[in-house]
């Protein structure tokens, strides 16, 4: 069944105002509206607004997480039985985390492993960022209600040149440049948290569909089956409630 699930949009930020939007979405939606996605990435740094960016620094992102308003919207979506998928870069996580402590019936999904920054002041430091980044996703880990979805690499703000080159690479080399980010997530939250996605058409900047993939399979090709189903099918449908 194709669009089986559908993840809208509503402004948060109205708070408790928001319900009677979330009540038309749902009635739109005619049973399948799952959830809302809401885009919270901000950055100083322009080099972040990439490309691939939907809402290019707009500074009602500037610590959304901690707007009052903003967590009193995300407590309506667990009300009317929405997930919720966050959208932010990695220096921000720290605040998804207060978020998630407000909010602890509310489903969240961490899209895009937590927004990996390689461009503007974090060219150059991708040891140092990957370090900073797998604490705040282990202290996220604690979190009980929050999964992960497990791409989004090949935007160009990730920091790889994928996208610069006359020929895209192939998928031993993408698998080689993104196993550390994948194996933390799976390492941290476990094959029943995390989601392989697509993140189709923005990554493809760096790659061809089946490319990404084969990629994504040869991370996990020593998975047994039952992990290969909950990374490529089981997360997803529990978490979006769809049938499988």
């Amino acid at each position: 069944q194709l669009c089986a699930g559908i993840v809208g949009y509503a402004d948060l930020a109205l708070g408790d105002a928001v319900q009677p939007v979330l009540e038309a979405l749902i009635a739109a939606g005619n049973g399948r509206l799952r959830g809302i996605r809401h885009n919270m990435a901000w950055d100083e740094s322009p080099a972040t607004a990439d490309h691939s960016s939907v809402n290019k620094h707009n500074p009602r992102s500037r610590q959304l997480c901690l707007n009052a308003d903003f967590q009193k919207g995300v407590a309506r979506l667990a009300r009317n039985g929405l997930s919720f998928d966050a959208w932010m870069f990695f220096p921000q996580l720290p605040e998804l985390m207060d978020l998630l402590r407000k909010n602890s019936e509310t489903s969240v999904i961490l899209n895009h492993v937590g927004g990996i920054l390689g461009v503007g002041p974090y060219q150059g430091r991708r040891d140092e960022i990957f370090a900073t980044w797998k604490g705040y996703m282990r202290e996220l880990a604690a979190f009980p209600n929050l999964k992960i979805k497990v791409g989004g690499f090949g935007m160009p703000r990730c920091g790889w040149d994928f996208h610069l080159r006359e020929r895209p690479p192939a998928s031993e080399e993408l698998a080689a440049a993104w196993r550390p980010y994948i194996e933390v997530c799976i390492e941290l939250f476990g094959v029943e948290r995390c989601m392989f996605e697509s993140n189709f058409p923005v990554d493809k900047f760096s790659c061809a569909y089946p490319v990404l993939w084969n990629a994504f399979k040869r991370i996990t090709q020593n998975f047994s089956a039952a992990e290969k189903a909950a990374l490529y099918r089981d997360t997803a449908a529990r978490a979006y409630r769809l049938s499988v």
